[in-house]
């Protein structure tokens, strides 16, 4: 399939999870892929498989939390690419904790990258989507934002919240741009992130990673986990011509486990 043929689409938070599979799967459908990540071997290893598509495929080391680096991650695309036609905010932190434990110093780590480093990801794809007639922002919110229990945290669960009302108010004031602006919210996947927060929870509770992973799938109505590709999939559809008149909207991707 090519229905991204010619596009350019820039995925932070590239080299493992949703992030990797959201740029592998834009590379199966004809997109050049800028893989970015904190870590630059891993964005390296995602756009080695991503060029193996037969794409051009580019690696860029960026920390989300740091603007001067969010303005040299788009540049470098811009330069190297030629333009932005897609960008998926991605990039995300949290770890497992009960509210009364977490730290002024895990809000801020939370924020920077959830909150902060999403709106400024957006608005710096936005400037250059605004020379170029347009574009796609998909932005990986989560369940926990919507008030899932089983959210790792209070702080990230504020953090994906930002990100959903940030969704409807940037597609309301970039439409006329023709910018369509739509979130994502993963429920329970199974991603590297996911494993190590399973290990504390498990332990909290007294029982194996597997009990605990059975015990959330069974709460899921369809009852099974996500994988990465699940997400993938729906950031495909909202880059494709497909969704080309949907705007402002946040996608549950959880088998029907917390209602919209």
């Amino acid at each position: 399939m090519t229905m991204l043929e010619d596009k350019i689409v820039l995925v932070t938070g590239a080299g493992a999870g949703i992030g990797r599979a959201i740029a592998l799967g834009m590379a199966e459908v004809g997109a050049s892929i800028a893989a970015a990540d904190i870590e630059l071997a891993a964005a390296q290893r995602t756009a080695t498989e991503a060029a193996g598509n037969n794409r051009r495929a580019i690696a860029i080391e960026a920390d989300c939390g740091d603007v001067a680096s969010i303005d040299a991650m788009v540049a470098r695309t811009i330069a190297e690419l030629g333009r932005l036609d897609v960008i998926v905010n991605n990039a995300g932190v949290t770890r497992y904790a009960y509210i009364m434990d977490l730290t002024e110093a895990d809000w801020d780590r939370i924020h920077r990258v959830n909150a902060k480093g999403v709106f400024f990801c957006l608005q710096r794809a936005a400037r250059e989507m605004m020379k170029t007639g347009g574009g796609r922002i998909i932005n990986i919110a989560s369940i926990s934002g919507r008030g899932y229990a089983g959210a790792s945290n209070a702080a990230y669960a504020a953090s994906k919240g930002a990100v959903i009302s940030l969704t409807k108010m940037a597609a309301q004031q970039l439409g006329r741009y023709n910018i369509n602006v739509n979130a994502i919210c993963p429920g329970v996947t199974r991603t590297e992130l996911g494993a190590r927060n399973a290990v504390t929870r498990a332990a909290e509770r007294g029982i194996t990673v597997e009990e605990l992973q059975a015990a959330q799938e069974a709460e899921i109505p369809i009852r099974r986990a996500n994988t990465p590709e699940d997400i993938a999939a729906m950031a495909v559809f909202l880059a494709s011509p497909g969704a080309r008149n949907i705007t402002g909207q946040s996608y549950n991707v959880d088998g029907g486990l917390v209602p919209s």
